[in-house]
């Protein structure tokens, strides 16, 4: 009896120790995350209000709006996959980080600020607008309501309007788990499945976890630091929770008289694909390009993406219809192309 007290006794404190262990690492990271984060951002008085901001680079200027459960630290972190020849700015939208909630938040709001920000950064030349998932529609919105700001719309697998209204988390019990610890602000949960649950992380982030699974290295290192900047969730949650209740409707994309890149994937879990081509079939001059595998991380297709990037601006800047498009009559066909 006395040899079974002492094994149990021995397992209890390997247990508690290796508890403690996984504790104090989590504290560790979670501290360089967070000291990265206040290192990385600037935060600028707009008419807008305070905005957090982050900038890199030179060359054309590229505003690129994050997507849910971001930042500016995700903004960059998109954007050094895409382009080595852009000067990028990346806001915190309303709720990310050190970006607050103001009275009114809603995508046509947050648009005002992006422009808010150029303003006070004494940028009023046009930009490329990039808006990745959730960050699509205050992309948009910048389009249609600035259309003197914006040289061009990327939208990479984006949070759209379409009449299924099929966009959201995938309804697997691993997703709804996870969705469960994000909503609950929970950041050591939430890193605790980074750890041990991965599969099901991944899947949450819309990526069949297969994909992960069979993935290069470099591939995975990629999606960890994605699931990086989902932390810490306890100030990112008020942006999670604006994007949570921002209901869309349909915009009147007709009117957009700008080149137009839209890519989504078909395996993407968050459903992007069908917006994606109701919002290009709605958008004169826009091209839509369907990524064949990759999930909403267009996980292992950087390359490609960067490159349909990459031509797509340089036709956009070489075509009479980029230089003259403000002066263009309404144009009533559609240019969306497969």
């Amino acid at each position: 009896m006395a040899s079974v007290t002492a094994m149990a006794g021995a397992l209890f404190a390997a247990a508690a120790l290796a508890g403690a262990t996984i504790y104090v690492t989590y504290r560790r990271e979670i501290g360089e995350i967070r000291a990265a984060i206040k290192a990385g951002g600037t935060i600028v008085e707009t008419a807008a209000g305070p905005i957090e901001y982050a900038e890199v680079g030179s060359g054309e200027p590229v505003l690129m709006i994050h997507g849910a459960g971001g930042g500016y630290d995700q903004g960059l972190l998109v954007a050094r996959d895409l382009t080595d020849a852009h000067k990028i700015i990346a806001p915190s939208r309303f709720g990310y980080l050190g970006t607050a909630v103001p009275h009114e938040a809603t995508p046509a709001t947050q648009a005002d600020a992006h422009v808010a920000l150029l303003d006070s950064l004494h940028l009023w030349k046009r930009v490329v607008v990039i808006g990745v998932s959730a960050g699509a529609p205050s992309a948009i919105e910048f389009a249609l309501r600035h259309p003197d700001r914006a040289s061009a719309l990327i939208l990479l697998v984006p949070r759209t309007f379409d009449p299924s209204q099929s966009v959201g988390v995938d309804n697997s019990l691993q997703s709804q788990a996870v969705l469960r610890l994000v909503t609950s602000s929970a950041n050591f949960p939430f890193w605790l499945a980074m750890k041990v649950a991965r599969r099901a992380v991944v899947r949450f982030l819309g990526v069949p976890p297969a994909l992960d699974a069979l993935a290069t290295t470099p591939v995975r290192d990629r999606v960890t630091e994605i699931m990086r900047t989902i932390l810490p969730l306890s100030e990112r949650w008020p942006g999670i929770a604006v994007d949570n209740s921002t209901e869309l409707g349909p915009w009147p994309l007709n009117r957009l008289r700008l080149p137009t890149l839209i890519i989504s994937a078909r395996d993407d879990l968050y459903k992007t694909l069908p917006g994606a081509r109701f919002t290009a079939s709605q958008i004169p001059q826009a091209q839509l390009e369907i990524l064949e595998s990759g999930g909403h991380l267009m996980l292992g297709q950087s390359a490609h993406v960067k490159s349909c990037i990459s031509d797509f601006l340089e036709r956009a800047r070489n075509s009479a219809a980029f230089t003259r498009h403000l002066a263009a009559p309404a144009a009533t066909g559609v240019a969306a192309a497969e």
